[in-house]
């Protein structure tokens, strides 16, 4: 009560509780959205604890908990597993593939030219992506690194990418590709109140990135020794050419750092993967029918052995345990009894449970729960219908590998062969717009795979027939190949088989 409240009080007592209920009914005048998701006075909207903060708060404070957690899941949950690795297949598979695309008529090159320059490009990019060399551990080549830097983009949220130059023998080019786990990128130690400085991202007076520090040992080594770093600026400062590239999607203005595409069911799978773990335990203790038998002479108490191997023994150091196998007898000491429960297993709810569970984690990850799961079982339009919608999902994460890995790669290996010689390109260096002329080029990966091979093929050649789509186009969806390469190896087929019927006519 403040002082105009007890100066009323204390000349009219009536007027001042007036006033108090006005003010009480004042507090609970709901307006707009306090009447409904921002209310504090219903009694379902009171325990809801939803203290947010900036994504400093939000994000960068729980990143190591969260990448430590989405890799637990993913080496010990099934499900998990699956989840990831099926949209690893769905958007990578075997590796996207590069079909330079330049810009012919800017360029004022020919068709006949144009065609003879990117099979020029493809083929040295071939020399240099198909081989190990093209990685500096050089162990993966550049399809197999599309694979694992993805992989490790969803299981961690983020994954880096530095694009070092080394030399070795009878190897053209020396551009290498070095993938980093999301772990080494950190705030070095005495760097912590550096408020530019965040979670090993250092930003500008504009939020933009400046530079990474690198840890030079992941800092959850068993055997890092003294931890140190080094510092990569984001942009070369003479090129303005990315040093290091960043897998990472964003779902928050002023976000610096990803998320694991697990983080928001986490707990769910955690949770179904403990409880499928005891349905197993309770299901394989039902299944050991092991017979407890009791006697009223103690010289019989051996009569009957445990009929379980000792090699087969878990607990055999522990005389006071009695382990179960299937069709056991065990013999029971004197006063010694058993009760048991009957379990009740299997379950006969587990299957809906952990459906209706799957259902929720998979609308989550945008996975229909018939992916998720990989049980087709219902009819051709419905298994259509969630295969197109997870396949919208597929394409998204396509262009964010190819605009993000696939791309930068090439220009920085296209830059390369041109300054080398070995690649023609006048301007390229000169004029940006002339650079990005040249530069252009279409990722391609695995085809969405059809439920019925025929209707798809006829809507296909519908399409072509009325100009909606290329044949180009519909032989990359189809089945993922080249419709040039598959015309000329026809071409090639038809003119060995003419000489064969030409033969048999002889």
């Amino acid at each position: 009560m403040n002082v105009i409240d007890r100066f009323i009080a204390n000349i009219s007592p009536s007027t001042a509780l007036k006033r108090k209920l006005a003010r009480q009914r004042l507090e609970f005048l709901n307006t707009g959205y306090s009447h409904y998701g921002a209310s504090k006075k219903k009694k379902s909207m009171k325990g809801w604890k939803a203290d947010g903060g900036s994504t400093k708060e939000d994000i960068d404070d729980n990143l190591q908990l969260l990448h430590e957690r989405s890799r637990d899941l993913y080496m010990g949950v099934p499900l998990a597993t699956g989840a990831l690795k099926t949209i690893r297949t769905n958007t990578v598979g075997s590796g996207l593939r590069l079909k330079a695309q330049i810009d012919g008529t800017f360029l004022n090159m020919s068709e006949t030219e144009a065609d003879e320059w990117e099979a020029l490009v493809q083929r040295e990019f071939a020399l240099w992506a198909d081989t190990p060399h093209c990685d500096a551990m050089r162990f993966n080549n550049f399809y197999q690194l599309q694979q694992l830097s993805f992989l490790s983009y969803l299981m961690s949220g983020e994954c880096f990418v530095l694009l070092p130059y080394i030399e070795r023998p009878n190897i053209p080019y020396d551009l290498r590709v070095q993938l980093l786990e999301a772990d080494r990128v950190c705030t070095p130690n005495g760097k912590e109140r550096d408020k530019s400085i965040i979670n090993g991202v250092k930003v500008g007076d504009y939020g933009e990135i400046i530079a990474y520090y690198i840890a030079k040992q992941h800092p959850l080594s068993s055997d890092k020794g003294k931890m140190e770093w080094f510092k990569v600026d984001a942009y070369g400062e003479k090129t303005g050419c990315p040093n290091i590239l960043h897998l990472a999607e964003f779902e928050r203005p002023e976000q610096r750092r990803g998320v694991p595409i697990l983080a928001p069911v986490i707990e769910s799978l955690k949770q179904l993967g403990r409880y499928t773990d005891a349905e197993l335990i309770a299901a394989v203790v039902s299944g050991m029918f092991t017979v407890f038998v009791t006697s009223e002479y103690p010289e019989d108490e051996d009569l009957y052995d445990e009929n379980i191997e000792e090699d087969e023994l878990v607990d055999k150091g522990n005389d006071l345990s009695q382990e179960l196998g299937p069709g056991a007898l065990i013999t029971l000491g004197e006063g010694e009894s058993v009760k048991t429960a009957d379990p009740g297993r299997p379950n006969t709810a587990f299957d809906g449970f952990v459906t209706s569970i799957c259902r929720q984690i998979g609308a989550a990850l945008e996975l229909p729960y018939e992916m998720l799961v990989k049980h087709f079982t219902a009819s051709y339009s419905a298994s259509r219908g969630a295969l197109l919608e997870a396949w919208k999902m597929f394409k998204m994460k396509r262009t964010f590998v190819a605009s993000k890995f696939c791309q930068p790669i090439y220009e920085e290996f296209l830059a390369e062969g041109i300054a080398k010689g070995r690649i023609y390109a006048p301007g390229f260096f000169e004029d940006p717009l002339v650079r990005k002329a040249y530069c252009g080029a279409e990722w391609n990966g695995p085809s969405q795979g059809q439920l019925d091979p025929l209707k798809e093929v006829k809507a296909a050649s519908e399409r072509v027939n009325n100009g909606f789509s290329s044949r180009s186009r519909e032989t990359t969806e189809l089945t993922g190949g080249d419709f040039g390469r598959i015309v000329r190896q026809r071409k090639s087929e038809e003119k060995l088989m003419r000489e064969i019927g030409g033969n048999e006519d002889a």
